[in-house]
């Protein structure tokens, strides 16, 4: 049995979803998911499953439906924001606003949390903007302006961010949207090292279910049922990986860790 301490997050038949005119609207529920310290975990789950629900409720970002959030000891909710950022770096799939920031310039705003009222960075804060610079290796276009950027420089230029807020969890959702492959298993790398080399827990939610099976510690496999995790290995031997997803167009091969398309080709059209 784990020690309760290498939780960083533990939910309790937690309920996700909207608050509308109409009443609520449950996405899923009785959710029990505990987080461990130290774990590259990716959640996985069809478009629509509610993945990005439960990464924004985990965050704060939107309220719960019911259930309790835990993190790092203490109820979620009873976390003010400043505490929060101190605790949790999150990286969501929304644009930056239009300005004219550099790229060392967005990374400082990740001491935000710990810089004084008029936002002067100390010697410590630009230590850490530093070393999260050499971590993400960006230092080539450190001057350039954000905008300037491809859409992988960009997401590590927001990795790096995270690593400059200095926080044990870091939180991303679907790190690798619109990215060519390259990049994408660049940036699965990059955070599988961080996580090990960093000591940082990680999770992402994300469609890459290849890569995640190759890389990922942990999966938290979501599909219309409910939401299984547990080791990666162990959930690709028992067959939940398999039943992901519910289609006769798609076939699981345990030994590549991999999903197939199945060509079905009629002659009678």
């Amino acid at each position: 049995m784990k020690n309760k301490d290498s939780h960083i997050i533990k939910t309790t038949n937690l309920s996700i979803g909207y608050f509308n005119r109409k009443g609520n609207s449950c996405v899923v529920d009785n959710i029990n998911l505990s987080l461990n310290k130290g774990n590259f975990v990716c959640i996985l789950g069809k478009n629509g499953i509610g993945k990005s629900t439960l990464i924004r409720t985990l965050t704060k970002v939107q309220p719960k439906l019911s259930g309790e959030i835990i993190l790092n000891g203490e109820p979620l909710e009873a976390i003010s924001n400043p505490e929060l950022a101190k605790k949790m770096s999150l990286v969501l799939t929304e644009r930056i606003p239009e300005s004219n920031l550099t790229v060392y310039e967005l990374i400082a705003l990740g001491r935000q949390p710990y810089t004084n009222w008029i936002g002067t960075l100390s010697d410590n804060d630009q230590q850490q903007i530093k070393q999260a610079i050499k971590q993400v290796h960006i230092e080539g276009i450190i001057d350039k302006r954000h905008d300037e950027l491809s859409d992988g420089q960009l997401q590590k230029v927001m990795i790096a961010r995270a690593i400059a807020q200095d926080t044990n969890l870091i939180v991303l959702d679907e790190p690798t949207a619109h990215l060519d492959i390259h990049n994408k298993i660049e940036i699965f790398t990059l955070l599988k090292k961080l996580s090990k080399k960093l000591h940082k827990t990680i999770l992402i939610s994300t469609h890459e279910i290849n890569l995640a099976l190759q890389l990922a510690d942990e999966l938290w496999l979501m599909n219309d049922e409910g939401i299984i995790s547990g080791q990666t290995e162990g959930l690709i031997t028992n067959g939940s990986v398999s039943k992901l997803f519910s289609s006769d167009l798609i076939t699981f091969d345990v030994k590549l860790k991999q999903f197939f398309c199945i060509s079905v080709i009629s002659h009678n059209w």
